[in-house]
């Protein structure tokens, strides 16, 4: 099972549409996530109709209308590995005690909220992964997503994607 996770896309204040070497990814994922700050509900439509599933939460930037038709935690059980999907996390330090203790029936968080690409586990074995986003780099050197596969209950093949600068 193919797995694009991304976060904080933010259309069209940082960007006027997502990048293209993502939307090509869209057809190759069984399973897409997003971990809020979409800030349009144009982006979720065109996720919605592009997507075989979709996995989002709203976050920060998000307003009424994003927020009336999304979770603030959204759960997914994936090829035997339970994923949970969150907008923000909080501080780095400290940040995998933390969700180990929020999210204890979690195999996989993906979050959002920083921009800054996150992949550690903590030692409950919870996996964090943070997408960065794939509009608004900040203080990263590029704009990022991810991709990853569920292979008979394992998360494998995670791979950080490092955007073209604009």
């Amino acid at each position: 099972m193919r797995l694009l996770l991304m976060s904080d896309t933010q259309l069209p204040k940082r960007a006027k549409a997502l990048p293209a070497p993502l939307l090509a990814e869209l057809p190759r994922a069984d399973v897409v996530f997003h971990a809020g700050d979409w800030v349009d509900a144009a982006t979720l439509d065109l996720l919605e109709s592009h997507s075989r599933r979709l996995v989002g939460v709203y976050g920060n930037n998000d307003g009424p209308q994003l927020r009336a038709r999304l979770p603030e935690v959204a759960y997914a059980d994936l090829g035997g590995l339970r994923f949970a999907v969150v907008h923000e996390t909080g501080t780095a330090q400290g940040r995998e005690a933390r969700c180990a203790a929020r999210f204890p029936d979690t195999d996989v968080l993906v979050f959002g909220h920083s921009h800054i690409p996150w992949d550690t586990t903590a030692p409950t074995g919870l996996r964090l992964l943070n997408p960065g986003s794939p509009t608004d780099r900040r203080r990263q050197p590029h704009c990022t997503y991810m991709t990853a596969s569920v292979d008979d209950g394992t998360l494998t093949d995670v791979e950080l994607h490092r955007l073209p600068l604009r």
